[in-house]
This record gives C-alpha cells, structure tokens and sequence, in this order.
C-alpha cells in the first residue's frame, strides 16, 4: 500500500450495507475503497461497484474470491433490492407525469398554497405534517432566467414540478418527504425501543435494517404483525429457515470437519448454563443449550453431555471439542479422547491468553501503572465537560477501548492511550485546560501531573511492547472473519519474539514466558496448532534449515489420530515430501504468490490436487477456529425455559432461543466491521467498569456529569484502526530456536518467587518513580 494513502473515517452517514466490508482511503484530492477480504484497492466506481465485487456479480467489478457466504448473500438481496426500489421509483415518477395538468392549477388569487392540496392535486397520498406550507409565488416578478432553469431542472427530474406564469404549483422532489419527517420516524422507533427496554445497539443489526427497509418498500397501507403472530407462524417460520440455514453448514462438514464449542457462563440470579454450538468455515451453529448449575464441577457429568452432543453431530464430522482449560473440563476432554479416537480436545485459546493478561496485569509494577492510567480515565468519564474537551483533542476518539474481558480491556486502553499520547499533552498543556474549573481539582492535577510524567510514558510503552503482540493473537484466535488454527501457533511465536527483543536480558523476559509457559503449555504442546503451523504455506515455506521435531510430530500426530485407514496414512506421508520439496503444483509460480493471499484451506483446494489424500486432511484442520466463540447473551431468555413447567410453553421458548441465537451467531458473520463499543454503554460496562467509575475519594466532586451535555459522537476510529490483516503481520522467519521451547530450567521450579524478585529489579525504578508520583498528588 503507498505511504500517499491516508486513511478516511466512514461516518454513520454512510447507510449502504457494503460500507460495512470496507476501508476508505484518500489519496490527494481521489478517495479509494479496499475490500476487507481479498484487500483489492478500488479506485473509482462508488459503493455500488464494491457492492457488486462483494455479491460476485460479473459486470463492472471484479468478484472477491474471499467474500464470506452469507455477506455475499445479503450484498445480493442489496443489489436486488436497489433494482426494486428503481423500478417503483420510476413508476412513481410515471404516475405522477401522466397526471393532468388541470389538475395542479391553483388558484391565483392566493399566493400561499397548502402542502397537503398540492400533494393531493398531483395525486400523491397526504404523508406530510399538517401544519406544513409551501409558499408559491404567482408568475408576476419571476425572472425569465429563473424560469428558464427551473423548467431545465423540472426535465432532468420528472418530480419537480414548479409555479409558471399560469400558477402551477411548485414542488421539488425532496419537498415531498422533508428532513422533519425522518426526525418524526426516528422519534416513533426510539420511544418502540425505549417502551421494550431494548439496547441501543439493536439499531445495528442488519435485521433492524431489512425490516426497515422492507416497511418502506411496501408503502402505504402496511399492517404490522399482531402478538399471536409472532408467537405462531412468524416463529414458526423462522425456526423453518434457521434450520434451512443450518443443513446448508452441515453439507460443508463432510468436506471441512466442524469444532463443538462448550461456552458456560453464569446468570445474573447465579445459574450456570452451558450452551453448544458448532463450528465450521461456513459459520457458527448454536445447537442446544441446559442449566448445569448443580453439575458444573463434576468432569463425569461434563463428559456425558459432551459425549452426547458429539454423538449427535457425528463422530466422523468432528475434529475437537473446544473448552475452557479449568480442571474438570480437562479430565472430561482426556475421557472423551479416551472413548473417541478420532478427535481431539482443546482449551479455548482465547481464554488461556486471557490468563496470560491477567497474570502480567497482577506483576507489581504493571498493576501501578494501570492504576495511575485508572485515575486519569475515571476523571474524564464523570465530568461531561472533560469528555468532551477530550474528545475534541482526540480527533472524537475514547481513551478507554473496551475488549474481549476485563484483563485484556486493561492492555487495549493503555495502547490506546499510548496512541494519543500527544493529543492528551497537547490537552493538559493548554489554555482551554488552563481555563477549566475541574482542572483544579484532586484529580484533575492528578491528571495533569500523569500526562506530563515521562516516568508514566515509559512505563505505558514498555507494558504495550509486551502485551501487543499477545492481543493480535487473541483477536486472531477469537476472530469469526478466518479460521484461527493455521496461525495461531505462528502468533504466540511472534509474541515470545517481541517480548525478547523488548527486554534483550534472558533473565528479564524469562519472567514473562514463564507466565506464557504456564497458561500456554497444553496449547504450545497441541498437535492440532502444530499441524496448522506445519500446513501453513506462508509459514512453513519460510522456515530456514529443517523444520522444528515437536512441529513434524505433532503432524504425525494428527495424521494417525484423524485419519484411521493405515493405507491413506501411508499415501499421506509420501505426499509430504511433495509438499516439502514444493514439486508439482505446489510450486507453481501463482501458488508461490498466493501463499500470502488465500486462506490456507483455500490455498490447498486450489493447489493440492497432486497431493489429495494431504489436501483433504490439510483442509480439515485449516478449517477449524482455536476457541470458543458465542453470541451476545442479553436478551435472549435462556433462564425462561429453566422457569418453565408448561411443556408445550417450554418448547416454544426452546425455538425461541434457537432462532435468536442462531440469528446472532449469523449476524457475526455477515457483519465484518470492527466493533467500536462505547465505553459508557451499559453492554460494555462489565469490562470497563474499573476505568469508568468515579473514585469514592472525589465522589462528591461530581457535580456536571449530565449526559445531555455530551457533545454528538464524532467517530474517527478509522484513524486507530489497523490498516492491514493482523494475519499478515505474523511475517516470514521462524528459526530461534529458543523461541520453540517450553521446556522450564531447573532453576524455574519456584516460579512464583523468581517472579516477584526478578520482576522488583527489572522495574524498581520505575515503581519508585510511580510511587513518588501518587505521593506528591496526594
């Protein structure tokens, strides 16, 4: 991508559903668009163009070879949909030609006419607000150059139909539905939510736009469902084509092999459920959910119902059963190895990253420096006047970024804060600040001495050096966009690297492997992440001089695990040494490029047909995520079914919850864009809490945190965003051998003591400064 390329913000105005699967770029004065899939640079042509790459429509663009399923569908119904709405239009517009001159005549006596009769006399229904009027001069005192370009403008637009010297009323097009009237909708559809308490990110599903514009696509006269239709045929219905929906994820299993996904969490009221779902390339299948409250800690109860769900699925269609790592889900996941040859069990990815954040996030020094970026955000997010001075400063963007859990949010918001490091002194340092009341409070010097500490800026660039690297694995591992398994392994190499370089002394970064080793250990040491190293093109063709043993046996490992017959196992290693010596297609120069563009899995469909009994096994395990992925929980009444007695209500309730999720599940997939949630939003506040609370200390201080004083969201997000795949950052080169072991030295065996001592000498300066600091504040 050029250095000339600066990235562009897509504001909210931007209603196409396609802006969501792109990146805008300007270049000078000329904006392009690059898909976020197949990153094809788009440098003319509009939305519309990107809209038909997306739906693989030949015509004006190329089709994108690495659109999902089901955002190649919707850009399909888009496009026909924008065919539907022209051709009404131009029969609106037809109608409205063929109406009678005669009939627009007004009375020139009166030099006012009303909206309302003008919209009736040109035969279009009364849809305007009463109390509207539109003010038509007579033709005395209009110029003829005026008249000229109005009759110019009328042909051009067949509803533009303007006051002659006879009295023809005058209207423009969009004098026929004023802005006003948007505000009177957008009024109704904010007091339906409010009424039935939904969240505010309800406007963001793409099924709130298709019902919108299926409303306005059937115009006047339309009669909204009733409660027993909801309950009955609609549901009905929609049960009907989520598992529609659903057969067409199960034909691919056969080919791509699926994950079993074990998600439990707790309630509110302190239930434990547990929900199942299935993954494959295809999409996420939320199959049955129960309430495990009272066997939650038994592994043989755990392992009976993962056996069974396995079961259902079929044994043949699945390659792993994904879990969190805590002790009875690893007995229940060796048991069901034990009884199942065939498949593998895995702790969540995500999730042991998650542990790794949260172990570095309690190491001393660490945890005062979060404190100290605590104190400036809990100031900004209870003072509406400084939000939005700080907004301004920031070109509109948060300094807290909430993320995947309360630990990783802790390490987002510091790199955040990292990102805006100079427009937050370019704050504290100005007259505007100066000028403000609240800087003169406890914490609003706090909040200036911090900003203005190099001690506080060096800290924060060395957490982030440390902790970056971890969190693109963790988007990686928990992404819905690809499938995880292929670069996994290659990411927390990446992230051992960087700690390394970062800290240079081996007795310093051992500190922190040591907290990798111990979270990462069964996962480093997983035959199914080897392979997907192994069965990388991008990654194992860079490897120089022989590939690492633990990655060849954990190869081997899967060959024999997820392939039974001995005579396939057999064919599979001879077509290894093909894939080696990149002999046949493999080295095809379009393949050697496309080792960087398609998806592995992709990569060997299209150029593994010399090696298929390879490719297919290739596929399979190239096709699975690394941790497990669920839906949004809020909303969806899974405690209703539990409190249930009424079987008949119970299973309606049952296909309640299927729909929902499913539709959410699906909903991931079809929307790409990166989530940029709002800090103050009540569906981020269980990860943010801690940066967004007032301190008890200046509780009473908070005398302006009126929301209505919030400034309008202005969003520049893009700016922060990254520009390219986090996948393509993972690079070429895997040859430190050190990096590749996990293996503790002998000195390692009192971990927890080395790391408090080592982790004192590393940053005693700096927790002394930090310390010093918070003294002179309070």
């Amino acid at each position: 991508m050029g250095s000339n390329l600066e990235p562009v913000p897509i504001t909210s105005q931007k209603h196409d559903p396609a802006w969501k699967h792109v990146q805008m770029f300007k270049n000078g004065d000329k904006v392009q668009l690059k898909c976020i899939y197949c990153l094809k640079m788009f440098k003319g042509g509009g939305i519309h163009r990107i809209k038909e790459h997306l739906a693989c429509q030949k015509g004006n663009a190329s089709t994108c070879s690495r659109v999902p399923h089901d955002v190649r569908l919707h850009m399909q119904q888009s496009l026909d949909g924008v065919v539907v709405k022209k051709r009404r239009k131009q029969k609106i517009e037809e109608e409205i030609m063929n109406v009678s001159p005669l009939a627009t005549v007004v009375n020139t006596v009166s030099n006012q006419v009303d909206v309302n009769q003008g919209l009736q006399a040109i035969g279009v229904q009364n849809s305007v607000e009463h109390n509207a009027s539109l003010v038509v001069n007579s033709g005395e005192g209009m110029s003829k150059n005026i008249e000229r370009r109005k009759k110019i403008r009328a042909s051009k637009n067949p509803v533009a139909i303007y006051a002659n010297s006879e009295g023809v009323v005058g209207l423009e097009k969009n004098a026929l539905f004023p802005k006003k009237m948007d505000n009177h909708i957008h009024m109704a559809i904010g007091r339906f939510l409010y009424d039935i308490g939904a969240p505010f990110d309800a406007v963001n599903s793409i099924y709130f736009q298709q019902m919108v514009e299926a409303i306005a696509s059937r115009g006047p006269g339309f009669e909204y469902p009733s409660h027993h239709e909801l309950r009955g045929w609609i549901l009905k219905n929609s049960v009907e084509e989520v598992k529609n929906d659903i057969d067409r994820c199960k034909m691919t299993w056969g080919r791509t092999g699926c994950s079993i996904l074990v998600d439990q969490w707790t309630t509110e009221t302190g239930r434990i459920l547990i929900s199942f779902l299935a993954y494959c390339p295809e999409g996420i299948v939320f199959l049955k959910s129960l309430d495990a409250t009272e066997i939650s800690t038994s592994a043989e109860f755990l392992y009976e119902l993962i056996k069974q769900v396995v079961e259902e699925v079929g044994v043949g269609q699945v390659l792993q059963v994904i879990t969190s790592g805590e002790e009875q889900y690893a007995i229940a996941g060796r048991r069901l190895t034990d009884t199942f040859s065939t498949l593998y069990w895995s702790p969540s990815a995500a999730h042991c990253i998650d542990l790794i954040l949260e172990d570095f996030g309690n190491l001393e020094w660490i945890s005062a420096v979060i404190e100290q970026a605590k104190s400036i955000t809990r100031f900004v997010y209870n003072y509406s006047a400084i939000l939005n001075m700080v907004k301004r400063y920031t070109l509109g963007n948060d300094i807290v970024d909430p993320s995947f859990s309360r630990f990783a949010t802790n390490f987002t918001t510091l790199k955040r804060m990292v990102d805006l490091k100079h427009n937050l002194q370019a704050l504290v340092t100005s007259q505007e600040w100066a000028d403000c009341p609240y800087s003169k409070k406890t914490a609003g010097l706090e909040m200036l001495d911090c900003l203005s500490n190099q001690t506080f800026w060096s800290s924060c660039d060395m957490i982030v050096r440390l902790t970056v690297p971890l969190l693109k694995v963790q988007r990686i591992a928990g992404s819905e966009m690809r499938p995880a398994m292929g670069y996994v392994y290659a990411g927390m190499y990446r992230a051992k690297e960087a700690i390394k370089k970062a800290l240079v002394k081996r007795e310093d970064y051992m500190v922190y492997w040591s907290i990798i080793h111990h979270r990462w250990e069964r996962l480093w040491h997983h035959p199914l992440h080897a392979a997907g190293f192994y069965l990388n093109p991008k990654f194992f063709y860079s490897i120089q001089g022989d590939i690492q043993g633990e990655i060849l046996s954990g190869m081997f490992d899967c060959i024999e695990r997820l392939v039974p017959d001995t005579r396939v196992q057999d064919k599979i290693v001879k077509e290894i040494n093909l894939y080696k010596s990149a002999a046949g297609d493999f080295g095809r120069k379009m393949a050697v490029r496309a080792r960087d563009n398609l998806l592995p899995s992709e990569w060997w469909s299209t150029y593994g047909g010399g090696c298929p009994n390879l490719s297919r096994l290739a596929i399979r395990i190239l096709s699975q995520t690394s941790s497990v992925l669920s839906c949004k929980r809020n909303q969806i009444p899974f405690e209703q079914i539990i409190n249930t007695r009424n079987y008949i209500e119970r299973q309606h309730l049952t296909d309640l919850v299927f729909v929902h999720c499913n539709l959410r599940l699906r909903q991931m997939f079809m929307s790409k864009e990166q989530d940029f949630s709002d800090p103050l939003s009540f569906d981020s506040i269980s990860n943010v809490e801690d940066w967004i609370r007032p301190r008890d200390l200046y509780l009473e201080e908070y005398g302006n945190s009126d929301w209505m004083a919030l400034d309008p969201s202005s969003v520049n997000t893009m700016l922060l965003r990254p520009l390219n795949d986090e996948t393509e950052e993972l690079g070429e080169g895997f040859d430190d051998q050190e990096i590749f072991s996990c293996v503790k030295d002998s000195e390692d065996e009192n971990t927890g003591d080395k790391l408090l001592v080592t982790c004192t000498v590393f940053s005693f300066a700096v927790f002394l400064a930090l310390l010093m600091c918070t003294a002179l504040v309070n």
